[in-house]
């Protein structure tokens, strides 16, 4: 079987190099990939953009693919699964409607006010004033979203009123046409990512992302700088509550809206002091960095669970098995991410770190001749396993040391919770 994943970038290569482990799997493409992919035995670059529909339907053709598994929520909210089942192609993604569940946030808290799912409560504005009157009538701490795609850093905590204030400014200055202003939860964060085929739902191992850009969790948001898995916050009584309370929920009312999601359904949840679970947000795709702690742990065949899906099999799908222990992804960015960066610096060291004991799953990344450049901001995520987190945690940094570029910067502390 062949496979094309779309997308570039590390969540893509990690799902390329664990698809390229199953047994049916003879050949995998990525497009447009990055610089780990095209350097993956069994694995090719194309040339195409993300959201070029019609050259990706034909290499799908062109290359006898018999499955296309759509990484980024950019093609998804453009509608390339629509585009491409126009054509009879396999895809594992949801549709463009079914994609607002992270494209839009106004829509998402409207369906999953409809589900009953426990929610930070909100209000969407179109314009600055009513949005400032709304935050200095509930004060701060609080929550300023962009309402549509930003990247994973359209979000601000702001602290003081202030800091809201000028969070709105910035945002419709930026471009966005609306803004959600939420509560702010207090609690802890876990990210659910679950597999459905539009009727049944399947979390994967829960993970914990590290959003800001600074060590103890300080500075502006980011697509993520680290991550590890299995979250212990995540214990089987909550996952059960998630699994009843959330998950299902949810896809139940995608279903009432006539919507057949399939695809990933991940719910990025704040869990309160009393332990209860509240979603913050969903995205409609694999987190990044999540994946890349989630799938190194992933025993069952990933090509047949996402079959499944496509295939609307999911329910009498056997149980997920999983090796034991713990995994830990620490997340190398270019100096100044996620603000201004420069690109094109060299990188050295991968290979050291991979014969330390990591997967080092590339990023920001591009091959330039015989030299691997950076090419993004989040450049590499690097990956190690160990029997519980301490090992992980102590083997990843080890790891990491060995990697080399100007500018390279990354968290010290991923992992603090469960040091």
């Amino acid at each position: 079987m062949k496979v094309l994943v779309v997308g570039n970038g590390g969540r893509e290569h990690a799902l390329a190099w664990k698809l390229l482990q199953c047994s049916q799997i003879e050949q995998c493409f990525c497009t447009p990939g990055n610089g780990g992919t095209a350097s993956l035995e069994g694995c090719e670059n194309l040339s195409y953009a993300v959201d070029d529909f019609p050259n990706i339907a034909d290499s799908v053709e062109k290359y006898n693919i018999d499955m296309v598994v759509v990484g980024p929520e950019v093609p998804l909210a453009k509608g390339i699964t629509d585009y491409l089942q126009r054509y009879n192609i396999k895809v594992f993604g949801p549709t463009q409607v079914g994609a607002q569940i992270e494209s839009s946030k106004s829509w998402a808290k409207k369906l999953m006010a409809t589900a009953g799912v426990a929610i930070a409560e909100g209000e969407t504005f179109t314009d600055a004033a009513s949005a400032k009157a709304y935050i200095s009538q509930q004060g701060a701490p609080i929550v300023v979203k962009a309402d549509h795609l930003a990247a994973g850093k359209g979000v601000i905590v702001a602290q003081t009123l202030e800091e809201a204030n000028a969070a709105v400014d910035e945002l419709i200055e930026t471009g966005f046409s609306s803004i959600v202003v939420e509560e702010f939860l207090q609690g802890e964060e876990v990210s659910i990512l679950a597999v459905t085929d539009g009727k049944t739902v399947r979390p994967l191992l829960p993970a914990q992302d590290h959003k800001r850009i600074g060590e103890g969790d300080t500075g502006p948001n980011t697509g993520g700088m680290g991550a590890y898995a299995p979250a212990p916050l995540a214990t089987p009584t909550l996952l059960e509550r998630v699994q009843k309370e959330i998950l299902e929920p949810t896809v139940s009312a995608l279903r009432q809206k006539g919507i057949s999601y399939c695809g990933v359904l991940y719910a990025g949840l704040m869990v309160t002091p009393e332990g209860d679970p509240k979603i913050l947000e969903y995205n409609c795709r694999f987190g990044d960095p999540e994946t890349q702690a989630v799938l190194p742990l992933l025993k069952t065949p990933l090509d047949e669970l996402l079959m499944a899906c496509i295939g609307g099999r999911l329910e009498e799908f056997p149980p997920l098995q999983w090796y034991e222990g713990s995994a830990v992804c620490v997340v190398a960015a270019s100096e100044g991410y996620p603000g201004n960066y420069e690109k094109g610096k060299v990188i050295t060291g991968i290979q050291e770190a991979e014969e330390l004991g990591s997967t080092v799953f590339q990023a920001g990344t591009k091959l330039e001749g015989d030299r691997l450049l950076t090419d993004g901001g989040r450049v590499l995520g690097v990956t190690s396993l160990g029997k519980d987190f301490q090992t992980a945690i102590a083997r990843v940094y080890n790891c990491i040391e060995a990697i080399d570029f100007p500018g390279n910067y990354y968290r010290r502390d991923i992992g603090h919770r469960v040091r």
